[in-house]
């Protein structure tokens, strides 16, 4: 098994582990980006799919940088289903050469009434 393969096992099993220790009510709060060739492949499109079909809100957009960026809101788990497809899957035209999350926190409601794609 190569260093790269065998770190990105471990981070899915923290990520699972904390996953598992949080109530499956838990409402948590993420930003992400995305980065690879994320725009021009309805990337955005596909997030708000995959976004509206596990429950979350939150929003999408492109950057000038060319990344993919929003933030993520719902159950734990959820949040963390939609954070594994924003690693390693995106839109079928896409290819994603990393995604990052930053500023996780626990939330007592939503923000959002739904997931938007925001120009």
């Amino acid at each position: 098994m190569s260093r790269a393969v065998l770190i990105q096992s471990l981070v899915i099993y923290l990520l699972l582990l904390k996953t598992i220790t949080m109530s499956e009510e838990e409402l948590l709060s993420v930003d992400y980006e995305v980065y690879g060739r994320v725009q021009g492949v309805f990337f955005r499109k596909h997030t708000q799919s995959e976004g509206k079909k596990l429950g979350l809100v939150g929003w999408v957009q492109n950057t000038r940088a060319g990344t993919v960026q929003g933030q993520l809101q719902g159950p734990a788990l959820k949040v963390r289903k939609m954070q594994e497809w924003l690693r390693t899957t995106g839109s079928p035209q896409s290819r994603i050469s990393k995604a990052e999350f930053n500023n996780e926190k626990t939330i007592d409601k939503l923000d959002f009434k739904d997931f938007r794609v925001v120009h």
